[in-house]
């Protein structure tokens, strides 16, 4: 004789159901992680020795570095920018919020973007050696270049990513607290009613007359 399969009954819980934000949190930590540290490593790298070379002088040569802000000041600017637009995606909400997490987006790549074409410029390298000549224009020898741009390219990714987190499961992240905003006509929410004088403490009598209030009624 066959078993006959037996369904749940109503006293059998019920499965749990998947939690519907668990997917926003952990995009919200990962989107700021990624931010937060693509920002730092831009802003790291520009300060960083991107490139080294050698001015060629009449009594022999002058070695000469360039840092990453002497290259293109374009990679630390745009990280401020990414950073303040990552803390700004809490503040606004729907069309708002897209157009700051799209910021941050091409922050990103405007760093990596930057700091790529920065690698192999020269002009800056050039431009110091022909300071140390006292002439218009030098040439520089035996350039190198470290792995700084490179940093500061990743951090860009980085910051690329978070935006793109930002535009994809930023309508489900919390934004600022809804009482610190002001009504649609500019005014704030209703103020909350004085609580009445306590008649059995003169001092809150005295406040009371100086208001011109009558604390008997």
């Amino acid at each position: 004789m066959s078993a006959v399969p037996q369904s749940r009954t109503d006293t059998e819980p019920a499965p749990a159901p998947a939690r519907p934000h668990s997917s926003a949190r952990r995009s919200l930590a990962l989107a700021l992680l990624l931010g937060a540290a693509g920002a730092g490593l831009a802003l790291l790298a520009s300060g960083r020795t991107w490139a080294r070379g050698t001015a060629a002088l009449a009594q022999g040569e002058l070695p000469r570095t360039v840092t990453g802000a002497d290259v293109t000041g374009v990679p630390g600017a745009l990280a401020v920018v990414g950073l303040a637009a990552l803390v700004a995606v809490f503040a606004v909400r729907r069309v708002g919020r897209i157009v700051v997490a799209a910021l941050l987006a091409l922050s990103g790549l405007g760093v990596t973007a930057a700091a790529a074409l920065g690698y192999a410029d020269t002009s800056a390298l050039r431009e110091k050696a022909a300071d140390a000549v006292g002439l218009n224009t030098a040439d520089v020898h035996h350039v190198t270049h470290t792995v700084w741009p490179w940093v500061a390219a990743a951090g860009g990714l980085l910051l690329l990513l978070a935006g793109v987190l930002a535009l994809v499961f930023g309508r489900l992240w919390p934004a600022m607290s809804g009482r610190y905003e002001r009504t649609p006509g500019g005014a704030r929410g209703p103020r909350r009613a004085a609580a009445p004088p306590d008649l059995e403490r003169p001092e809150e009598i005295w406040k009371s007359l100086d208001r011109g209030e009558d604390p008997t009624r």
